[in-house]
């Protein structure tokens, strides 16, 4: 049997085994403007985000390569947030002590702006609370996803990845 990589057979990748596929973007890059971050490590026949974007800054010379983001080319403009069937797709923006998060939002209820919300990390557990500062609803988004950004402390840029609503429906 093939080796399975280990973030296969958890269920998510570590920022560390990301950062072993991609490059990460610098402090400077990630204080300048919010910057397109893909956390898509299967190479499988997919490539929405690379012909939605303006400024050509995903790189996938097949629909199978793993995306790989110029980050100098990129905007921030959000569009593969949105676009990505996969939900693979954040945003990261550093402000001050502060660390902007762009993610994907299926859950209902959806947020609204101001809203006090649960960070949730790559398991979905609790790490701590954030606001929400934009929100794109899915009639809007170039997907069928709503696209939220929530400001978050800064050591949690690279572990949120989802949020909870409080007083939202929970499963658990």
């Amino acid at each position: 049997m093939p080796d399975v990589p280990s973030y296969l057979r958890r269920g998510y990748i570590t920022p560390e085994e990301l950062f072993g596929m991609i490059p990460k973007p610098s402090e400077e890059r990630l204080r300048a403007k919010p910057v397109a971050v893909p956390e898509c490590p299967q190479e499988i026949p997919c490539a929405p985000c690379r012909e939605v974007c303006p400024t050509g800054a995903i790189n996938m010379p097949t629909p199978n390569d793993l995306p790989i983001v110029d980050y100098e080319k990129c905007v921030g403009c959000s569009l593969c947030v949105q676009i990505c069937p996969g939900l693979a797709f954040f945003m990261v923006h550093y402000v001050g002590d502060k660390a902007r998060i762009t993610m994907p939002h299926e859950l209902l209820p959806v947020p609204k702006r101001g809203d006090e919300v649960v960070l949730l990390n790559r398991m979905g557990e609790p790490v701590g609370t954030g606001r929400v500062i934009l929100v794109i609803p899915r009639e809007k988004s170039m997907g069928d996803t709503a696209v939220v950004t929530v400001e978050v402390p800064i050591e949690l840029a690279w572990e949120v990845r989802a949020i909870r609503v409080p007083g939202g429906k929970r499963n658990d």
